[in-house]
């Protein structure tokens, strides 16, 4: 029988330093919930909006796979292995901080804000060698149906990070639905409303809700609302 866990849009800790203003699906920083500190080798799932001319300045990781997707907005990089790069909406960051790296973000307009997920992955090989990768994506390939945006296989759709783990976005008419399939035994699916609204496994979710769905095979989802889009999140259960 599938398990789930349901985690409201407002039920996320939340952060405002006034330049930053962020929403914590699990713990982070001074936010901590000993019930919600990661899903399976989800770790991070943070929801940021960075104001003009502002940002994260140089800091540094190690061991996570970190992937970046813009909402709205432009997002500056720059990191310790040479990269120097902008990010957009439609477009796909990834970084593998294996062995350690440094990097910074900011806000490349000075005036309107960025908004974007940052988001964590426990990887399943640890002191590997750094590694920047962004994408940019089409986005008709999203139009009522599950497009693919990350995986484990460099070869495959979208960018690829060290674990067993698929990412796909859709973008959804009122009515329209579509099947999700499990692409590994034993993962679990964390799915994030980013606009309107879903019906899944009997739940109705509204925007920024997330919901948590193991020991299943697969389950269907119907936009329940027009311009409706989804991020799901297959990952390992086990870590």
């Amino acid at each position: 029988m599938t398990k789930s866990i349901l985690h409201k849009a407002d039920s996320r800790g939340k952060a405002n330093h006034g330049w930053l203003i962020s929403s914590h699906t699990f713990s982070f920083a001074n936010y901590y919930d000993p019930s919600r500190i990661h899903f399976g080798a989800l770790r991070v799932l943070n929801d940021d909006m960075v104001k003009g001319g502002m940002g994260f300045g140089q800091h540094p990781h190690d061991n996570m796979e970190i992937i970046s997707i813009p909402l709205e907005g432009d997002l500056e990089h720059k990191d310790s292995m040479g990269n120097v790069a902008v990010i957009r909406q439609g477009d796909i960051q990834v970084m593998s901080a294996g062995t350690g790296i440094y990097h910074s973000e900011y806000n490349h307009d000075k005036e309107e804000a960025v908004k974007f997920l940052q988001i964590w992955v426990f990887p399943n090989k640890k002191n590997v060698t750094p590694r920047y990768d962004q994408i940019t994506l089409q986005n008709s390939d999203s139009v009522n149906q599950l497009q693919q945006i990350l995986s484990p296989n460099p070869e495959d759709e979208g960018v690829w990070i060290h674990q067993d783990a698929w990412f796909h976005l859709g973008h959804f008419e009122e009515g329209k639905s579509s099947h999700y399939q499990i692409k590994q035994s034993g993962n679990g699916v964390y799915a994030f409303v980013l606009e309107g609204q879903f019906s899944i496994e009997g739940y109705d979710l509204d925007r920024r809700d997330g919901l948590g769905l193991w020991e299943t095979e697969g389950f269907d989802l119907k936009a329940k609302s027009e311009n409706a889009k989804i991020l799901l999140m297959e990952v390992p259960m086990h870590i």
